[in-house]
Formats: structure tokens, C-alpha cells, sequence
């Protein structure tokens, strides 16, 4: 099995994809998506977050690579990642909101704990 989902894209367009909602779940703490995005979205969000918890320049370069937009990353240090300085994980939450009228897509909030 592999470790994540295709999402109907290819490399390029998948990775700018996630890069994209996980800046905006950053920017604005949740998002409407589908479910999948939502996981494969969430599952880098920990990631970064577990990183900007070690707060050096390193770890501000290292996150850098991946969000787009330098002032998310000065919130995601300044303000978020001190708030998950006691716990180990299980930093963002889905919550369903039901099938997308067009597609019948499942929908859902993806935020931020």
C-alpha cells in the first residue's frame, strides 16, 4: 500500500494542491473540502506543526520549503505551534458536513484543534 492518495492529479498539481489548502488552513485555522483532500491536507498540517514546535531556524527554514506565504509561516510559530507545545499529535479535526450538491462528493471542515 501506498502512503497517500493520487486525489485525480498528477505529481506537480497534487503536491500545489495540498501545499495551497494547507496554507489557507493555516491563515484562516479551517477550511471546507472534501474528505479525501481533507486527510492527505491534515496528515502534512501535523507534520508541519510537529516541526514548528521546535521553533529554531531550522525548523522555520524547513517549513518554509512547504508553505507558500512567509507571514503563515511567522503565525504558525508565533501563534499556533506554542499552543500545542503539551500535546503529542491530533492537531487538526474533520467534521462531515454531507455531499456536495454537484457531485455528491462527501464535504467537510477541515480545522484546526
Amino acid at each position: 500500500m501506498k502512503g497517500y492518495k493520487k486525489l485525480g492529479r498528477n505529481s506537480a498539481h497534487r503536491k500545489s494542491m495540498l501545499r495551497n489548502l494547507v496554507t489557507d488552513l493555516f491563515r484562516e485555522g479551517r477550511i471546507t473540502t472534501t474528505e479525501m483532500r481533507a486527510k492527505e491536507a491534515g496528515r502534512q498540517a501535523e507534520k508541519l506543526i510537529t516541526i514548528a514546535k521546535k521553533g529554531d531556524l531550522h525548523a522555520r527554514r524547513q517549513v518554509l520549503e512547504y508553505v507558500f506565504d512567509e507571514d503563515v509561516v511567522t503565525k504558525l510559530f508565533d501563534e499556533i505551534a506554542p499552543g500545542y507545545e503539551s500535546r503529542n499529535g491530533g492537531y487538526t479535526r474533520i467534521l462531515k458536513l454531507g455531499p456536495r450538491q454537484g457531485d455528491n462528493a462527501e464535504v467537510v471542515y477541515l480545522e484546526l484543534v
